[in-house]
């Protein structure tokens, strides 16, 4: 909480020994991911998860280990083109809002190479990244139609 809102987790995989309903397991096994847009609010996260374990571990009875197994930096994006579909947006008079998106899309590989930003959609009921995400037509060309107007716009910019 002290690093909300932009700082969020997920435990992605979890691996109980001998499951059952009615028992208390003897090892559990999951990863834990952290994101956030800023690399030192990620090694404070860290910094604070390692120095609570272990009392945490000693009040429950438990063994803990903590290893990292990778880590990824956050990509920050061009703001040139961030500026670019903001006002892409507002010239087709459409609501929008800046959002940090946590996940590990395929712009952030290109954002080290050429100016990069991304465009969202609205889903239905805030739903991402999930089998039941779903758009409307309309949401979907209102978004196409920034990205249309974005590139225009970097095109025909003046060259630095």
């Amino acid at each position: 909480r002290a690093h909300a809102p932009t700082a969020v987790a997920t435990v992605g995989e979890a691996v109980i020994g001998a499951p059952s309903r009615n028992v208390v397991p003897g090892l559990v096994r999951f990863t834990l991911d952290v994101r956030d847009p800023k690399s030192e609010v990620l090694d404070a996260i860290e910094a604070e998860l390692r120095a609570s374990l272990p009392a945490i571990a000693e009040r429950r009875n438990l063994a803990v280990d903590l290893a990292r197994i990778w880590r990824k930096e956050p990509v920050p994006f061009d703001p040139g083109v961030i500026a670019a579909v903001d006002a892409a947006a507002e010239s087709l008079g459409l609501s929008r809002r800046r959002m940090v998106s946590g996940a590990g899309h395929d712009a952030c590989n290109l954002a080290g190479r050429v100016p990069t930003a991304m465009i969202f959609v609205p889903c239905k009921d805030g739903v991402s990244h999930n089998e039941s995400e779903s758009a409307t037509q309309a949401d979907c060309a209102a978004g196409a139609d920034v990205l249309l107007q974005t590139v225009l716009t970097l095109a025909n910019a003046p060259k630095a």
